[in-house]
């Protein structure tokens, strides 16, 4: 028991009870003041914000901007359709999970429950096509094709078809015009995704659940001006869903339209010509391989030279673009992606990668006079070169004799350019190289702008290769393992190889340094990098940046923002070496390679210099790679075919095709100026009305 009075706890308790009643008055002080904040001072606007979270928005997409040539002749545009979708949202409250309602949408629409079902059904990795990828909370078209019988069915009986609209819709066309697909340049359209909403809320064009965004080509790299701003109206409603009124309506901004380089016509007679040379190139007999050329894949780039603007870019395999709208089926989907199809999505003028064969020797004749060698010196133009017991034949192993630089781009030698190589790499140190190696050959190359991109104005976009020291060590670093484990030192071809580069993979041999000087071995350039080169060589040196839009227009017509072509660099040639080499490549068409193409069959080459140089790349497991770059003064086109054969053989009719029909020569070589589809390029921009709509200069009755 204590010994403590009772009468001591008193003043304790008494503190104790203060103190509790101050808390209380200070708790019931606060809460007053928060209570008077956010009613009195800040009621307003919370009472704003409170009917926000009852606010509904009904989203109005925008008008797509269009795509037009040059001449303002549609590529891409729109037309109006009865559009069918469905409201997974709406479909997955129901009991059935909407397959009643889907079921007597598909007997409406002729199709099977599945074909309708596919449609509405979420993308993930495991999913084939069709299904959708754009937001689960957006109208899912189930069709683009919907009858106006049938439109009406459905909202008629709208209790049989709830979460269902059938509505008039601007969907994406591409009409192709003369039969120009320009499938890969244009690209093609598909839903947005929730992690492309996510990502671009905060940006200066946030996209919405409603929106198509492109995903290749032109439709993608100028997807922000071609969209749009799509329309919101938000409606105010109560807590069974009934609209009260009106909060606010922002109207859609239809897209801009893109005014293109390409002119239609131009594009319709590139496409044409490259599918006939591979068609008959599949009719010749390669005697390396014992069976006809497989001529598989192919590509053409025709190109402004002053401006680097392109005017026509063909790649086959091609595709329709017009599959993809209103969602691609799974047998689209398979051939557009399968390896039978050969891959038709790649754009093969800015992603086909090969070796380049001579047509690069423009490049090592530009490396040589940097070096010091003379142009016009003499040169050993033999049948064959060796190097340690390994011989390296010329083509078709003639010999010229004693040659300049200039005879031997026009024949093509292979052995003047073997020596050249040669004789560098031993200057360099050989296997062993000095501490700083000239290397004139591969950094001549990289003057030249291959191994790096273009810069032309279209995604995905590849750089190609120059396998110069720092590549060698890069490459070898990466397959050593794998070299050393499956190399044999007395093994089949491939394992002998495997074993040498497991050893001194990583050494720029002899071998790979004159392999290189005729563009073999391990260089891979594209069609857009070897036509910037080329149109350089045209005018003067200047290398452009290749650019396919030429002026975004505003939907009113009232701004017009040019794209203006963008000096890129000079080539690494002094003003003689450029005007002998341009000589030289005129000597090509006239009396060289490619003379039986041009010189021999009526070319009036007083009137169109022309200036060329064939090239045939061979490849290791495959047939050989035809290339033949081109230039007059307002042109430079490159074609190339994989697995074509000989590049003046296969390309060189086509291109020659090409030329006929701008500049209007006929069989005989004459020059009919009313025939002729584009003498100089097209410099002024279509006409703009006043209301915004542009002016199509169509050419009525031609036919590719």
């Amino acid at each position: 028991m204590s010994n403590i009075p009772e009468t001591g706890r008193t003043p304790r308790v008494t503190i104790r009870l203060i103190a509790i009643q101050v808390l209380v008055f200070s708790l019931m002080l606060t809460l007053g003041g928060r209570l008077w904040y956010l009613q009195i001072r800040n009621g307003e606007e919370y009472a704003e914000k409170a009917a926000g979270n009852h606010v509904q928005q009904v989203v109005q997409p925008a008008v797509r901007g269009a795509i037009l040539d040059a001449r303002g002749v549609p590529l891409a545009d729109n037309e109006t359709r009865l559009v069918v979708s469905a409201s997974r949202t709406e479909l997955m409250k129901m009991d059935d999970g909407g397959k009643a309602v889907l079921t007597r949408l598909a007997d409406v629409l002729g199709m099977t429950y599945k074909e309708v079902s596919e449609k509405i059904r979420l993308c993930n990795a495991e999913t084939p096509q069709p299904c959708w990828n754009g937001s689960p909370y957006q109208p899912i078209p189930i069709t683009d094709e919907a009858t106006t019988q049938q439109a009406l069915q459905i909202r008629e009986r709208q209790e049989d078809f709830p979460g269902i609209t059938a509505e008039p819709t601007a969907v994406r066309r591409y009409p192709a015009p003369y039969g120009a697909k320009t499938s890969q340049v244009l690209g093609y359209l598909s839903p947005v995704t929730d992690e492309e909403i996510e990502q671009t809320k905060d940006g200066d064009s946030p996209l919405l659940s409603s929106d198509q965004v492109g995903r290749s080509g032109l439709e993608r790299q100028y997807d922000s001006a071609l969209r749009g701003d799509a329309g919101v109206t938000r409606y105010r409603v109560d807590n069974l869903g009934r609209v009260i009124g009106e909060a606010e309506s922002d109207e859609a901004e239809p897209g801009s339209s893109l005014v293109t380089s390409i002119d239609a016509r131009v594009q319709a007679i590139a496409e044409k010509e490259l599918a006939a040379a591979m068609k008959e190139a599949r009719k010749v007999y390669d005697d390396n391989t014992g069976r006809n050329y497989e001529a598989d894949a192919g590509a053409v780039v025709v190109m402004e030279a002053k401006t680097g603007r392109v005017v026509a870019m063909a790649s086959l395999p091609d595709y329709d673009p017009n599959v993809w709208v209103g969602g691609i089926s799974a047998k689209d989907y398979a051939a557009l992606t399968g390896k039978k199809s050969n891959y038709p999505l790649l754009n093969r003028s800015i992603q086909g990668l090969a070796a380049p064969g001579s047509i690069f020797k423009v490049i090592p004749t530009a490396a040589a006079v940097k070096a010091g060698y003379d142009f016009n010196g003499r040169y050993n133009c033999s049948s064959s070169y060796s190097i340690g017991g390994q011989v390296f034949k010329n083509f078709e192993s003639q010999n010229h004799g004693m040659i300049d630089l200039g005879r031997a781009l026009e024949v093509s030698c292979d052995t003047v350019y073997y020596a050249l190589a040669h004789q560098e790499w031993k200057k360099d140190g050989g296997l062993d190289p000095k501490k700083e190696p000239n290397d004139w050959f591969y950094k001549t190359a990289h003057e030249f702008g291959l191994g790096k991109l273009t810069g032309i104005d279209l995604p995905n976009e590849v750089t190609g290769r120059v396998p110069d020291r720092q590549w060698k060590q890069d490459y070898w670093e990466l397959n050593k393992d794998s070299w050393c484990k499956y190399g044999k030192k007395d093994g089949d071809y491939v394992e002998k190889i495997a074993y040498e580069n497991c050893l001194e993979g990583n050494k720029l041999r002899a071998g790979d340094s004159v392999n290189y000087s005729i563009g073999q071995g391990d260089t891979l350039v594209t069609p857009i990098q070897m036509a910037t080169i080329y149109a350089a060589l045209s005018n003067g040196g200047t290398l452009y940046e290749p650019t396919v839009g030429k002026a975004i227009v505003s939907p009113d017509g009232k701004e017009i923002k040019e794209i203006k072509p963008k000096k890129k660099a000079r080539l690494p040639m002094d003003d003689k070496t450029l005007r002998q080499t341009d000589k030289a490549l005129e000597g090509v068409a006239t009396r060289g390679t490619a003379a039986w193409r041009f010189a021999d069959t009526g070319w009036p080459q007083d009137k169109i210099p022309m200036h060329a140089k064939t090239g045939t790349a061979e490849v290791y497991g495959k047939q050989t790679t035809s290339w033949f770059a081109t230039y007059t003064d307002e042109y430079a086109i490159v074609m190339t075919i994989s697995q074509g054969g000989t590049g003046s053989g296969a390309s060189g009719p086509a291109v020659r095709n090409i030329y006929d029909a701008l500049y209007g020569v006929d069989d005989e070589g004459k020059v009919h100026p009313d025939r002729a589809l584009l003498p100089e390029p097209q410099k002024e921009l279509p006409k703009v009305n006043s209301d915004g709509t542009i002016e199509a200069q169509r050419q009525k009755g031609f036919n590719p």
